[in-house]
């Protein structure tokens, strides 16, 4: 079992800097997902949000025409 504090590794600089960040699936490799974070400036959540939809209707739109 992993501990909570290990399990934040990729996020905590963010945690502490206060920068608006997420993470969406990104697509698969090897029938595996693989997750893309997308990190903003301090006080930027909706530029951050903005870019996710876009990629998340780039990526469906991909998976459409394949």
């Amino acid at each position: 079992m992993v501990k909570s504090s290990e399990s934040n590794l990729n996020t905590s600089p963010f945690n502490v800097t206060g920068h608006p960040a997420l993470s969406i699936n990104a697509g698969f490799s090897d029938g595996l997902p693989v997750g893309m974070m997308i990190v903003g400036r301090k006080f930027d959540e909706a530029t951050v949000l903005n870019v996710a939809y876009a990629y998340e209707k780039f990526r469906d739109a991909e998976e459409v025409r394949q």
